[in-house]
């Protein structure tokens, strides 16, 4: 199998790097590979829509976003991209079933693609959609899957999925502390701009976040182990994202 980071340059708060999604998808990806085996492709930093499911670009507070990153508000509205919102998640979907063709050519039986970015699952599934149901791959070549860390979770964590919050930065100072600076962060209960979620930020451990990829890690890893082996199972029409066959007894 092959792991596919995939995410985004974005703000994450005074106090996580602005590509805090890729570096968690590769870090959950890196992780999946050495449970279950595998190998971690580059992640994908570029490409997806910038005008659209961007905090730059809209946020509530997307104005105080760009104060905070030294920039100009109007470098995030769609007139400063060269192809339409809806073209952009097109491109994007095109290139991501492109990437997925040359992980087949290189003798893959399984890619997976890990969004760390969460509106990026979306384009992720319709990219496996598409793939999956391409001729050289239906037949005899790879299945494909999209995931994500905490879809998995919401039922053992309150505060699974959030944006630059506690759930977050968590993750970031397990993976890469020195990415991370909490004494950037107002005291808990003042305004945080392009912060939300149900864990403060202030919060945070490497220690929770670790634990939260240990868990999302062997989820994912169940998913691959059980598509890998019972691929039958996920090959007809509207069956490849199916999630928990593994769980069926």
């Amino acid at each position: 199998m092959a792991y596919i980071p995939i995410g985004t340059i974005e703000w994450h708060g005074v106090h996580n790097p602005t590509g805090a999604d890729t570096l968690q998808a590769e870090g959950l990806a890196l992780l999946c590979a050495q449970k279950g085996g595998g190998l971690v492709f580059p992640p994908l930093y570029y490409g997806e829509s910038r005008s659209e499911s961007l905090m730059e670009a809209n946020a509530p507070d997307r104005e105080a976003i760009a104060t905070e990153m030294g920039l100009d508000p109007d470098n995030f509205l769609p007139d400063r991209m060269p192809f339409p919102p809806m073209e952009q998640s097109f491109n994007y979907e095109r290139l991501l079933v492109h990437m997925l063709a040359e992980v087949m050519s290189l003798g893959f039986e399984l890619g997976v693609l890990v969004a760390g970015h969460y509106p990026l699952i979306d384009q992720a599934r319709a990219a496996v959609l598409r793939f999956n149901k391409w001729r050289p791959a239906r037949y005899g070549g790879m299945l494909a899957w999209a995931c994500m860390d905490y879809l998995s979770l919401t039922d053992r964590y309150d505060c699974a999925g959030d944006h630059a919050a506690g759930w977050e930065t968590s993750h970031l100072m397990h993976l890469h502390r020195n990415t991370v600076d909490l004494a950037l962060l107002p005291p808990k209960g003042e305004r945080l701009v392009g912060v939300d979620g149900v864990m403060p930020p202030q919060d945070a451990t490497a220690d929770f976040g670790r634990e939260t990829l240990e868990a999302s890690a062997e989820s994912i890893v169940k998913e691959v182990n059980h598509r890998l082996h019972n691929r039958d199972r996920y090959a007809g029409h509207g069956n490849s994202l199916k999630e928990g066959l593994w769980d069926d007894a």
